[in-house]
């Protein structure tokens, strides 16, 4: 089982931006911000309350994307989520639909963020 999941980002001020809107319908906060020195790349973790799993780190970006997927709780939240990924910048990866190659009630969006890492929610709820 993973418990957090992190990445580099190639700007930090503009990637957690994103992150803060895209991430809200999916109940997914900031719970902290880090930087050890002022020396150091600030972190920022992101989930739900009181629990940072999701992670990106100022110290710049990675030379192959990643994916993440997220769970949501519901298929309204997957629209929602992909709604405030586009409205914040995102870049269009796969609108909220079925997928059903994956199995019957696989229900996700795609955004890609400011540094082409591919951002998924998803809901495994029949409709």
């Amino acid at each position: 089982m993973i418990d957090h999941v992190g990445f580099s980002v190639s700007d930090y001020p503009r990637a957690k931006a994103f992150y803060e809107k895209a991430f809200g319908p999916l109940g997914y906060v900031l719970i902290r911000e880090e930087q050890q020195n002022q020396n150091d790349a600030p972190a920022a973790g992101f989930g739900p309350v009181g629990k940072p799993e999701f992670w990106i780190g100022g110290e710049g970006g990675l030379n192959n994307p990643v994916h993440v997927a997220i769970r949501a709780k519901d298929r309204a939240a997957v629209d929602a989520f992909y709604q405030a990924a586009m409205a914040a910048g995102g870049r269009d990866n796969g609108a909220p639909g079925i997928r059903a190659h994956y199995h019957p009630s696989y229900y996700a969006a795609f955004v890609l963020d400011a540094d082409g890492n591919n951002i998924e929610a998803v809901c495994h709820a029949p409709a």
